[in-house]
């Protein structure tokens, strides 16, 4: 169990680093182009294990065919893998797609719902998918999402002992005011593709190396 006193200093350290974060990038945000939940939904979907930039280009396409839920749920399974093939994955990524659209459809008014629980009913959606969702849809902070970047990081930084995303998520919601959850996540990712990549980190130009714990241990090992 931590001490009170040790939880004391890490989240004075948490405090610090997302200070700095926000000066170091003030405009983040989602990087996923969408207008509606649904969309940002099925964005966020396509999004695992591939990056944003390479959904931004599917989209279009894709939302100019199936514009919401209800002609997502009715669209052939072979055209939603065609249109989605370049993100990888793109069979389980369709059929995710299609299920969810079609319990949106039949469950929820064709609506992406705004409470955890039923989000996390939907095919092809977790914890890291519904935070997503929520925050940026309707600014409702109710985790932190934890994806490559925000895991390497939080555990360089010495903010966590896990390599769970749960109990990272766990980790990180008591250090970090609740406010800033979701745009946490979203500095941290811009650091880790900017600075503290996965190889070949430049911690020599990194602005939060002195809050690093891990700067004597070789950074592919952590």
């Amino acid at each position: 169990m931590e001490t009170t006193r040790k939880f004391s200093v890490k989240r004075q350290r948490s405090l610090e680093i997302l200070l700095r974060l926000k000066r170091l990038y003030p405009d983040a945000t989602c990087t996923l182009t969408y207008q509606t939940p649904v969309q940002l939904l099925v964005a966020t979907i396509l999004s695992a294990q591939c990056t944003d930039e390479r959904v931004n280009k599917v989209t279009p396409a894709l939302f100019k065919k199936f514009p919401d839920a209800v002609a997502l749920a009715n669209a052939e399974i072979e055209e939603l893998e065609n249109l989605v093939r370049s993100t990888g994955f793109y069979r389980n990524k369709a059929k995710n797609i299609k299920a969810a659209c079609q319990m949106l459809v039949e469950q929820f008014n064709s609506q992406v719902p705004k409470q955890m629980e039923q989000l996390l009913k939907l095919p092809g959606v977790a914890r890291k998918t519904a935070n997503v969702v929520l925050a940026h849809a309707y600014r409702i902070n109710m985790g932190v999402t934890v994806d490559t970047h925000v895991k390497r990081l939080s555990q360089r930084l010495g903010l966590t002992e896990y390599s769970e995303p749960i109990k990272i998520e766990r980790d990180l919601m008591r250090l970090i005011p609740q406010y800033d959850w979701e745009n946490w996540s979203i500095r941290l990712i811009y650091h880790g593709r900017a600075i503290c990549k996965a190889k070949n980190p430049a911690c020599d130009k990194c602005l939060l190396a002195d809050l690093c714990t891990v700067m004597s241990v070789p950074c592919e090992d952590v």
